[in-house]
């Protein structure tokens, strides 16, 4: 089993608490989910859900979503070490494409509610 990096609050919170925040790959507000959950069939959402508890949890300042963003990063590459099989290369290029997703165009969801 990978070993994901979690921060405490995530692991701390309940079940209620993740539900509410934490919502898989993908923004929470897209009118549709167009961000699949899975890299060629491989299920990344724990690495998505402590994605968006870093998020949330994080203090408004650009070097916590930075933070966040590599976290994201360096777990999808722990699932994918651990259960990427013969499409780890592949795998691990779409988890790069995630990863710059997030980076380039995850601001409005970091910021919401923080101002």
């Amino acid at each position: 089993m990978f070993d994901l990096y979690e921060p405490i609050s995530y692991m701390d919170a309940s079940k209620e608490q993740r539900y509410m925040v934490c919502n898989g790959c993908g923004a929470a507000n897209a009118k549709f989910d167009f961000v699949p959950d899975t890299i060629y069939g491989l299920c990344i959402t724990p690495a998505c859900n402590i994605h968006d508890w870093m998020y949330y949890a994080a203090d408004p300042d650009i070097i916590f979503k930075r933070e966040a963003d590599r976290v994201f990063f360096n777990n999808m590459l722990r699932i994918i070490e651990d259960k990427g099989g013969f499409l780890k290369t592949a795998r691990r290029r779409r988890a790069l494409k995630y990863y710059l997703a997030v980076e380039y165009f995850g601001g409005p969801a970091f910021w919401e509610g923080k101002n």
